[in-house]
């Protein structure tokens, strides 16, 4: 190709970061001691290492090659994955519970701004954002799952709830309010104490 590709940069992060944890994710699974986490990680861990190889393959394609660079960051992964912390520690330590956003804007909303993306890329980043997505909802739901079993009441707790404790703040104030008007109104109909 005689023009580089605008996204080029972006396939070459998104191939890196996904490997990468393709990497750690079969790490931690290695010393799970639980079968529930481990198929979660499982199911995970092969799609990263999917999008990994996938976005190396496109970048192929386009006639570039995977720019390899260093990780410092590796070895931390790495040593927390292999730990023996417990799963929901290991959790939040990569922070996986707060991938999926719900409904709320994401890391991926942004990744078709460049609408010079070929057909076929795409393609590739459509069906990999539909995965990462899933993958989010799938990881949350495995980490509710452990604070629950961790005893952690607020393990239910959706993207969505933050809203309705926005909604929860404003009821109450409104009902303190109410109950300050009528206080007034009650001392103001009150009569006069004579002396």
């Amino acid at each position: 190709m005689s023009d580089k590709p605008s996204y080029l940069g972006l396939l070459n992060a998104v191939s890196l970061a996904e490997s990468a944890a393709c990497e750690y994710l079969h790490a931690w699974i290695e010393v799970t001691p639980s079968a529930d986490v481990a198929a979660v990680l499982r199911t995970v861990a092969a799609r990263e290492g999917e999008h990994g190889a996938a976005f190396a393959k496109r970048i192929n394609e386009l006639g570039y090659e995977l720019r390899v660079k260093d990780d410092p960051g590796r070895a931390k992964r790495m040593k927390i994955a292999k730990s023996s912390k417990s799963d929901l520690e290991k959790m939040e330590a990569f922070e996986l519970h707060k991938i999926d956003t719900g409904d709320k804007p994401d890391i991926f909303d942004k990744f078709f701004a460049d609408h010079s993306i070929d057909i076929r890329t795409g393609e590739l980043l459509g069906r990999y954002i539909a995965e990462e997505r899933d993958s989010g909802r799938l990881l949350r739901s495995c980490y509710e799952q452990l604070r629950a079993a961790a005893g952690d009441d607020t393990a239910t707790a959706s993207p969505g709830d933050d809203r309705l404790d926005v909604i929860e703040s404003k009821v109450d104030a409104v009902c303190r309010a109410v109950e300050d008007l009528r206080q007034i109104v009650c001392a103001q109909s009150m009569p006069a104490a004579t002396g």
